[in-house]
């Protein structure tokens, strides 16, 4: 797996605010994303369990979680899980 460009997903469902501002978030700085809809989506409502996921948003990338949106918090979390963006 190329470290610059880890899998990520994004664990949301389309009614929530802070789902909705945690994928342009990710939009804006060019970091792609898988979106599931945790609702809508039997898979992606078990994969989310399977990750420890109990609110969303739910950020996974590769292995490692971020749970919520904190537009302060998110570049270092990213950072630490090896995404690279400018």
């Amino acid at each position: 797996m190329n470290t610059k460009h880890p899998h990520i997903t994004l664990y949301g469902t389309s009614g929530c605010n802070h789902c909705r501002q945690l994928k342009q978030w990710l939009q804006q700085r060019q970091i792609r994303f898988v979106e599931m809809d945790v609702q809508h989506n039997r898979r992606a409502y078990k994969d989310f369990q399977r990750h420890g996921g109990r609110t969303v948003p739910l950020l996974v990338v590769s292995t490692y979680r971020i749970q919520g949106f904190d537009a302060k918090r998110l570049p270092a979390q990213l950072r630490k899980a090896g995404v690279s963006f400018s």
